[in-house]
């Protein structure tokens, strides 16, 4: 069963009982020729992924959304919308947990109390018409954290008394979130989104450890680059710009 949500502003959204993926929804609606803006939410998603392939567990409750637009910018461009939406989700966390507890790692990892609670996995491909067509992922735990993850999680719940919001009600609060990110991406430029990421950055000036691929380099993580890389500044120091990979902070690897 698939329903609507009228948005009280802003794009559609689409509500699905069931799917794979909503990333893997939104392409296959991208390359049918759909061009958005809508927000896809999935009650239960069967196939969720992360970064880098690795499996995502919604979890009944929790949240699984993505939405497809498009776009003209350039792709390095267009890949900057995975700030705004961890701006996005650490808006959304704040309706329902104190903001302090909430912080940004990058590349995209909102934490709560300094733990994973959320992803966001960026996709995008080109338009026979030209642009780009970009589905941006978000995966929240709402209701409880993954039963088994690589990594320590955590969830709404843990830091509140009040039941966790269900998943109708938080895209609500995350989409007019986004709006409003994004209307300031388009309106002042990547700069002032850096900024705010930067005021909630987790772990600036501190040690930390990057995992890129077969390379491991350590150093000191000072911020982000113009154009969203991660500034390293290393024992002899050299600054080495972070592009991708997996960062760890306090000994965690």
């Amino acid at each position: 069963m698939t329903g609507a949500v009228p948005p009280s502003q802003g794009p559609a959204i689409v509500v699905l009982d069931v799917i794979d993926s909503t990333n893997a929804e939104a392409r296959r609606r991208a390359e049918a020729g759909e061009a958005g803006p809508v927000w896809l939410l999935g009650l239960r998603q069967t196939a969720g992924r992360g970064r880098r392939g690795r499996a995502w567990e919604t979890g009944e409750g929790n949240l699984a959304a993505t939405l497809l637009f498009c776009t003209d910018k350039p792709p390095a461009e267009a890949a900057q919308v995975s700030f705004v939406a961890a701006l996005a989700v650490a808006d959304l966390l704040g309706a329902y947990v104190p903001a302090s507890l909430v912080s940004l790692k990058w590349p995209n990892d909102p934490l709560l109390g300094g733990l994973k609670v959320s992803g966001i996995l960026v996709e995008s491909g080109a338009r026979p018409a030209g642009g780009l067509w970009v589905a941006v992922g978000v995966g929240v735990n709402l209701a409880r954290k993954p039963i088994d993850s690589e990594r320590p999680a955590t969830a709404l719940p843990t830091y509140r008394v009040a039941p966790p919001p269900k998943p109708i009600e938080a895209i609500e609060v995350l989409a007019a979130a986004f709006a409003r990110w994004n209307d300031v991406w388009l309106r002042l430029g990547f700069p002032a989104i850096a900024d705010a990421w930067t005021a909630r950055a987790h772990g600036l000036g501190e040690p930390c450890l990057a995992r890129l691929g077969q390379e491991t380099v350590e150093g000191v993580a000072e911020g982000l680059d113009a154009d969203g890389a991660l500034r390293l500044r290393l024992a002899d120091g050299r600054v080495r710009r972070i592009t991708a990979g997996d960062v760890f902070f306090g000994g965690a690897s």
